[in-house]
């Protein structure tokens, strides 16, 4: 039994994967008709997939399939519009399995899986989808139904049944024809956005499911938009308006009669090469930027100055400085890129560029970077849910009060004090107010090189400053060699479409290497090595500064 139920899926699987595209086609020829095409695949392959659940094992499977297609056809071509709401033929009964769940589709509509009763839709006979669209997606009453088509209520309640149960076992099935384009769980997006668009671009482009289905079907993977429809299973008018619309959008581009996806997707396989590779190079560059910023600090207490500012600890500051040192350093590069993602025009005003990773479990937590207002700036670290614990964005009020606490001057709206107290960026004593960041005053670091020039310090500032130079020069080609790597990574990974855009591949490199992703990495290997330090006493606030002029 076991082995008949094998052989039964592999066919099944088989049939979907080499016949489906090919019957399609076969279909279209002969009907002429996009619509009817539909409904003479679905009868074909309805009654394969039931013969072989029946047991039927053919001797010659691509002669079976073949067969039966042209006895569909025959059947169809006799009865032409005269057929009846029968399927090839045969009386659905005689496989209709009892519905589980009166209300599956009233459930699947308002979640996730829209998109993938939208593609069983397309697969299933007009005259079950028409009413089945009216009935569950426009929320027509049976009797409306039955009006506007002249049909019994009886027939119409029958056909619902009936389609509900196709729909169910298609669904239960998961169909995949369409690989790729079938699991846009597995992309994670980001949206670099300098101004969003005037309709919510790119975010409203990015999160409907069938726009993810087609952007990962066309990558790489220029195709009509009848082969599209095939691939994602839409029907052709509603996928046509989707694929027009993000053309005009600018996330597909047209070349002939075939779309092709405009924006890089990474795969996982590039992001295991960049990981490994990372392994092995960013625990020196760490140990040597972390000594960067040691020597440095010491060399400021020797003025009597501090580089972070009076109001967080060394410990406590290290995360910001780690991140700015790194971001710094990786801009002073040679061969680092200037370009940078978040910069394209687009339509409807909008200015941001879209980047997809295929999702993978062996990157650590990411780096967000937030700029705000009034030279306020917070690196948010996802390590330990520590970018939870505060708000996503301060308002600009909110800097406003926190910018006021670092000059030293009184709230002017204590309600947003206490807020700044309560998400860790300050804390109270007494009655006054003190900030809890980073603060880097230009005028500080004026004095530092005035005492440089002064030349009165110890050997031990001499030490350091020798050491420091010894050690930029390490961390500039080691990063110039991080730059070279991943290039050729990324390069290998990247469709030919978007390898010869050449501003996107450095924007895209400056965007991995400096940014969140390598960001992320740093954090990781700087908590091995026990530089950076985190326990449940540590400010929820780390990362967070101001520049002051």
């Amino acid at each position: 039994m076991q082995e008949a139920n094998e052989m039964r899926d592999r066919l099944i699987h088989e049939f979907v994967e080499n016949y489906m595209q090919k019957l399609f086609y076969f279909c279209l020829k002969k009907t002429g008709s996009h619509m009817k095409a539909e409904d003479l695949t679905q009868d074909i392959a309805l009654q394969i997939i039931t013969a072989l659940h029946k047991g039927t094992i053919p001797t010659s499977f691509s002669a079976w399939v073949w067969q039966i297609a042209r006895n569909c056809y025959s059947v169809w071509a006799k009865e032409k519009h005269k057929r009846n709401e029968s399927v090839t033929g045969s009386d659905i009964s005689d496989y209709e399995i009892e519905d589980e769940s009166e209300n599956i589709l009233d459930e699947m509509i308002h979640t996730d899986e829209m998109a993938l009763l939208q593609r069983e839709l397309a697969f299933i006979k007009s005259d079950y989808r028409n009413i089945v669209v009216a009935y569950y997606i426009e929320n027509k009453s049976v009797r409306e139904i039955a009006d506007s088509l002249s049909l019994s209520t009886n027939t119409v309640k029958s056909r619902l049944l009936r389609a509900r149960q196709i729909l169910k076992e298609g669904m239960d099935m998961a169909r995949e024809f369409g690989k790729r384009s079938y699991k846009p769980e597995e992309i994670v997006y980001s949206n670099i956005c300098t101004a969003p668009g005037e309709l919510g671009q790119p975010w409203t482009l990015m999160d409907p499911k069938l726009n993810q289905n087609i952007f990962l079907a066309c990558y790489d993977n220029p195709m009509t938009v009848e082969e599209l429809a095939i691939e994602v299973g839409v029907a052709f008018p509603y996928i046509e308006d989707t694929v027009n619309h993000l053309t005009a959008q600018t996330l597909l581009v047209k070349n002939g009669d075939k779309y092709e996806t405009n924006f890089p997707i990474i795969s996982r396989e590039a992001q295991q090469k960049i990981h490994f590779y990372y392994e092995g190079i960013l625990p020196q560059l760490i140990a040597l930027i972390t000594e960067n910023i040691d020597r440095l600090v010491a060399q400021y207490e020797e003025s009597d100055l501090c580089l972070y500012g009076e109001y967080q600890s060394y410990e406590e500051a290290k995360w910001m400085l780690l991140m700015d040192f790194y971001k710094g350093m990786y801009s002073l590069c040679d061969n680092s890129p200037k370009d940078r993602l978040g910069n394209t025009p687009r339509p409807n005003r909008g200015v941001w560029d879209v980047v997809g990773f295929e999702k993978c479990d062996f990157c650590p937590e990411s780096v967000g970077h937030h700029c705000q207002y009034e030279g306020f700036v917070h690196y948010r670290f996802e390590y330990c849910g520590i970018n939870s614990r505060t708000p996503a964005n301060l308002s600009e009020i909110e800097v406003h009060e926190l910018r006021l606490m670092v000059e030293g001057k009184a709230p002017e709206n204590l309600s947003i004090a206490e807020k700044l107290v309560e998400y860790g960026y300050a804390y109270k004593r007494a009655n006054e107010y003190i900030p809890n960041v980073v603060v880097i005053r230009q005028n500080t670091n004026q004095k530092f090189l005035k005492f440089c020039e002064r030349k009165n310090f110890s050997a031990e500032f001499m030490e350091h400053a020798n050491a420091r130079g010894i050690l930029h020069r390490s961390i500039l080609n080691t990063i110039e060699k991080i730059n070279c790597t991943v290039r050729e990574i990324l390069y290998a990974d990247l469709p030919e479409s978007v390898r010869t855009n050449t501003k996107m591949v450095n924007a895209l490199l400056e965007s991995i290497c400096s940014a969140s992703h390598t960001l992320g990495y740093i954090v990781k290997y700087a908590l091995a090595i026990g530089w950076l330090k985190y326990d449940e006493n540590t400010s929820p606030a780390i990362g967070a500064y101001f520049m002051i002029p």
